[in-house]
């Protein structure tokens, strides 16, 4: 149902929408307004400036856009490991500096002792009190001797061990730089392919009439329609009746409170989101932090049947992975659509579903 998108409605209104598409599940009506809406009584001829149908022009701006999310979902993962990298080798810094500070006060130490050898001669401790003629100096010495050969050993250890210490952090902190790097070139190719999919996307539809448009939007709206339709008449609700959890409550407050933001690729708020964006945010406001992008969330995420879900509730969308929605209950979901579209209300079942993944399971 993106034909809400650029205004604010009410969840229930929204979702009881959304329900009405339930009306043409029905045996024996199953589809048949969309059957015969204006967007398929078209003629088949080609667009001006497109060659192609208007039916193929909306499948092209919809491979684009879904091009597009792939790249997105890319450019999130890299800035998402990179701000890790990022923390990582600060972390490294400072340990590195620690390191030298004591690798520096050991070096101290150790000359200190060398110089005060030079001045008894070069003679170690041992055969100055050899020599001292006093039998009790002497014994009195061996203690204060033992205990100062012991911290010398310990200290040269640890000056040891500090060297190594710090070997070990600059190799760390290159192999981290090195990944860093990588990310960075990887976050630039993801955004060139987003730009250059967006753009021709852009581009193709700039290319049609205003009415052409318009029919386009209807269009997208009955493909939409037309699969929630039949996901619905499935019978796939009828085993759904799952209660929000008092987190997915919150969520869902979360989620519902931005329609009619708009879409913006590796957005997270709080003026516009990407689909993933709107997901993770909306957990985070609910206190439970998940991963940035739908890709990882379907990864790591625990997994649910679909008759299992409820609202709160993440759905997967595409053999991919790349998109997200958040269930609402009543076969409905928010999310955030793709460029051009505002965060909305649609059918749970008007993509491709790939699976349902629980925040708080």
């Amino acid at each position: 149902m993106q034909g809400v998108t650029g205004k604010r409605y009410s969840t229930a209104t929204a979702v009881a929408l959304i329900c009405a598409a339930a009306v043409l599940a029905a045996p024996g009506t199953a589809f048949a307004q969309a059957a015969g809406g204006p967007a398929e009584r078209l003629p088949k001829k080609p667009t001006p400036g497109t060659g192609k149908s208007l039916e193929q022009v909306r499948k092209d701006i919809e491979k684009l856009y879904h091009d597009a999310g792939v790249a997105t979902d890319a450019y999130n993962a890299a800035e998402e490991s990179a701000d890790k990298q990022s923390q990582q080798i600060v972390k490294l810094a400072k340990d590195i500096t620690k390191a030298q500070e004591k690798l520096r006060k050991l070096k101290s130490r150790a000359g200190a002792e060398a110089r005060a050898q030079y001045r008894n001669g070069g003679m170690p401790p041992e055969a100055q009190m050899m020599l001292s003629g006093s039998p009790s100096q002497f014994l009195d010495g061996a203690g204060r001797m033992r205990a100062g050969q012991k911290a010398t050993k310990g200290m040269l250890t640890e000056l040891e061990r500090t060297e190594e210490d710090l070997r070990i952090y600059a190799k760390d902190a290159t192999s981290r730089w090195t990944k860093l790097e990588a990310n960075r070139k990887s976050k630039a190719a993801s955004k060139k392919k987003i730009k250059q999919k967006i753009a021709d996307a852009e581009k193709l539809e700039s290319r049609l009439e205003k009415d052409e448009r318009e029919r386009l939007r209807k269009m997208e709206e009955e493909a939409a329609l037309k699969k929630q339709s039949a996901w619905v008449s499935s019978g796939v609700l009828k085993d759904i009746d799952g209660k929000a959890s008092p987190q997915g409550k919150k969520a869902i407050a979360f989620a519902t409170a931005q329609i009619g933001k708009p879409y913006v690729w590796g957005a997270e708020g709080p003026g516009s989101y990407d689909c993933s964006g709107l997901t993770s945010k909306a957990w985070a406001a609910a206190g439970k932090g998940i991963p940035r992008t739908s890709q990882e969330q379907w990864k790591q995420l625990p997994r649910v049947d679909i008759k299992n879900m409820r609202p709160g509730d993440l759905i997967i969308y595409h053999s991919d992975a790349s998109h997200v929605g958040m269930y609402l209950g009543d076969g409905a979901i928010v999310h955030a659509p793709r460029p051009g579209r505002d965060v909305t209300i649609t059918g749970a079942g008007s993509m491709q579903i790939l699976g349902v993944v629980r925040p708080d399971k």
